[in-house]
């Protein structure tokens, strides 16, 4: 239960192509998994998000979206999902992590902006 990846290094206004793949075999409803990137927060507000998007079924994801940068969906086991989006054009450091109850604290990364 994590990433391959726990940072990624991107220019500002990068063109980013992910891909998740969920390895595992147990149906999203038990063990979903996907990948979310935040506009840059503490430590405490990261932790906060998480909690919130965790109670936010069924698609775990913040009600108030304007601070996700992007998003796969919600994936089962056997699923991937591949998402393109631009890095922000503002170098600095952008957190991303599983918002599935539980995940984040294993699941999570960083976007790295330079």
């Amino acid at each position: 239960m994590q990433y391959n990846l726990k940072e990624i290094t991107a220019q500002p206004g990068e063109v980013i192509r992910l891909k998740l793949s969920h390895v595992g075999k147990m149906p999203k409803a038990v063990m979903g998994h996907n990948w979310v990137l935040l506009k840059a927060m503490t430590p405490t507000e990261l932790t906060a998000t998480a909690i919130a998007c965790a109670k936010n079924t069924p698609l775990y994801l913040p009600k108030d979206m304007s601070f996700v940068l992007a998003h796969t969906k919600l994936l089962s086991g056997g699923e991937s999902d591949t998402i393109e989006f631009t890095a922000p054009t503002t170098a600095g450091e952008y957190p991303y992590l599983c918002t599935f109850p539980g995940h984040f604290t294993m699941m999570k990364g960083k976007l790295i902006v330079k």
